[in-house]
């Protein structure tokens, strides 16, 4: 089973500036919390972004930026944030709290364990942050701190249901899984509604041979969670040894039906038709369970980052044309740019890229030049010389969202996922929105 760490979004700080001159970063501050209290994260980014931008010093806006874009699930541009607003406060133990749960949940664990142990020092009565820090441990297999840093939660925080869940599933990593049942035992007292608490507490008194507590709790685990498999195959485990087979064929049947990959539920439901006397139906079954692709063991899913050639093409597509007249130079780049526009939509590739290098030569500086020809670059399947013009456009132009967007999805797409996630919180940062849906398939 896995634990979750919890993103901290509580406490944005406000600040005070005295001068008449950074009143208008003031009311950008304050439309930015605002906005962020009422969920418009996209919005409050924005209105931080022009505080910063009036008032580069306030670490407060830089924090609250980074929180913002934590709830977009920007974890990339969040950190980078975050560090800015560690750098101009040291002692700022939620920006290390927040840090730390960003780069958690980018899997950095071990750098995250750090930003943990500095907010806790610097607040060492914060639960929120053992519970953090004993979350990163647990997915790192260090249990018996992950133990310590959650009953040190709960010292802090009694009723804290998360820190009693991932303690009692961290005991029963360790093979303790009499403590374990009173952590859910007591979980279940909080909050009579969880269904993970009685499914847990199911799999502690299968571990203890209590096959009639086993049932017990499965059966109100299904009731509140009917999709449960695991809890179904616990309780026809549970009815098989106290040779229930009937009952117990019954509970694989479920199972196999909500999971069609489950070797044990196979492998069961087989061991019941024996008993039952049915062995053509047995054999079947345990040819299902020699057969079957396990996909109850937990694996460890390293998302490769990779963008197929069809999602390249779609992301792309979502860039709106922004083709404004311009007044025409006498050298005229503008009227190629154009011919370039029309004839590219007209399917005639070749010579609108012969327009575009046209228009370039004769005008150096012309960013959406730059830009166009790289989209056309990259719909013909030539990336790498579509992320050189993107480079162009944003030397030439350091605030072109939309150059941002289109090179983070293509480095993305051949592989660089770091770095095209930092792009793609670029474009995000410039108020390219779209961006952030992205990010959120493709960089968490």
């Amino acid at each position: 089973m896995k634990i979750f760490t919890r993103l901290v979004v509580g406490l944005l700080v406000c600040v005070s500036l005295q001068s008449w001159a950074q009143q208008t970063a003031v009311d950008y501050f304050e439309s930015g919390v605002t906005k962020s209290r009422s969920g418009d994260f996209t919005g409050a980014l924005q209105a931080f972004s022009m505080a910063i931008t009036m008032n580069p010093e306030n670490s407060a806006s830089y924090y609250n930026r980074g929180l913002a874009k934590a709830n977009l699930k920007d974890h990339r541009g969040a950190v980078l944030d975050y560090d800015r607003a560690i750098d101009l406060n040291p002692k700022d133990a939620l920006a290390f709290l927040s840090r730390g749960v960003s780069k958690s949940k980018q899997d950095d664990h071990r750098s995250a364990l750090l930003d943990f142990n500095r907010a806790i020092e610097l607040n060492p009565d914060d639960p929120q942050a053992f519970y953090n820090r004993g979350a990163s441990r647990s997915r790192l297999d260090q249990n018996r701190g992950a133990l310590q840093d959650f009953s040190r939660t709960l010292e802090l925080d009694p009723t804290n249901q998360a820190a009693l869940y991932a303690r009692g599933i961290t005991r029963q990593r360790l093979a303790e899984y009499t403590s374990s049942l009173a952590d859910f035992t007591r979980l279940i007292e909080l909050n009579p509604k969880r269904a993970q608490a009685y499914a847990a507490r199911a799999a502690s008194r299968l571990e203890l041979n209590d096959f009639a507590g086993v049932i017990t709790d499965c059966n109100k685990a299904i009731e509140l969670n009917p999709d449960d498999a695991e809890s179904l195959l616990n309780r026809g485990y549970a009815k098989s040894k106290l040779e229930d087979y009937k009952g117990a064929n019954s509970d694989y049947d479920k199972a196999v039906t909500l999971d069609v990959n489950s070797f044990r539920g196979y492998y069961g439901r087989g061991f019941c038709r024996s008993k039952l006397g049915d062995q053509k139906g047995a054999i079947a079954d345990f040819n299902q369970a020699i057969e079957v692709k396990n996909s109850n063991v937990e694996t460890k899913v390293y998302y490769s980052g990779r963008i197929s050639h069809d999602k390249l093409d779609e992301l792309r597509g979502v860039v709106q044309e922004k083709n404004k007249i311009n007044e025409l130079s006498a050298e005229r780049s503008e009227a190629y740019f154009s011919r370039a526009v029309s004839r590219n939509k007209q399917g005639d590739v070749k010579n609108a890229i012969a327009d575009l290098n046209r228009s370039i030569e004769l005008n150096p500086t012309y960013s959406e030049a730059y830009f166009t020809r790289g989209m056309i670059k990259s719909a013909q399947n030539d990336q790498k010389g579509a992320v050189q013009d993107c480079n162009s456009a944003i030397k030439l132009n350091p605030r072109y969202a939309e150059a941002y967007y289109i090179r983070g999805v293509i480095k993305h797409a051949l592989g660089d996922e770091n770095s095209g996630c930092l792009d793609l919180s670029k474009a995000g940062e410039l108020g390219y929105t779209p961006a952030y849906k992205v990010i959120s398939d493709f960089c968490n």
